[in-house]
């Protein structure tokens, strides 16, 4: 069958206004937070470094590399969260390249959240002990 895939698959979700597209971003954070204790733990360690830095007020650069990491391993931990439930939709049983797929995307979530220590680490290091 040479039917153009465009003709079979509607996209209703492209080209929408951006209030629209901003509702699904929305909607996705809200559902993993929801559904992902990984995401809702992640997400108050994000907080708790927010509010370190508000209280100790540390240079620009370390709210820059605190805040991107804590923003990749959200970022990261969504990816994950998208991908494990497509794949589990799509293929329910389990299956070894869905095994492989599901355990790169922890790896980098795993990846992600040692970078975010190590970079907290140093922060403390340079915060509070350095400058005692």
């Amino acid at each position: 069958m040479n039917v153009p895939i465009k003709i079979l698959i509607k996209e209703p979700m492209k080209n929408q206004p951006f209030p629209k597209r901003l509702s699904y971003s929305l909607q996705g954070i809200r559902t993993a937070w929801r559904l992902e204790a990984s995401f809702r733990f992640q997400s108050m360690m994000a907080l708790a470094v927010v509010g370190l830095l508000l209280g100790l007020r540390p240079a620009a650069i370390w709210w820059a590399l605190l805040l991107l990491n804590c923003s990749l391993v959200l970022a990261a931990e969504l990816f994950n969260t998208a991908l494990e439930h497509a794949l589990d939709h799509l293929h329910p049983e389990l299956h070894p390249a869905i095994k492989v797929s599901k355990d790169c995307a922890a790896g980098a979530v795993l990846i992600f959240s040692f970078s975010a220590v190590l970079t907290f680490l140093a922060f403390l290091w340079s915060t509070l002990v350095k400058s005692s």
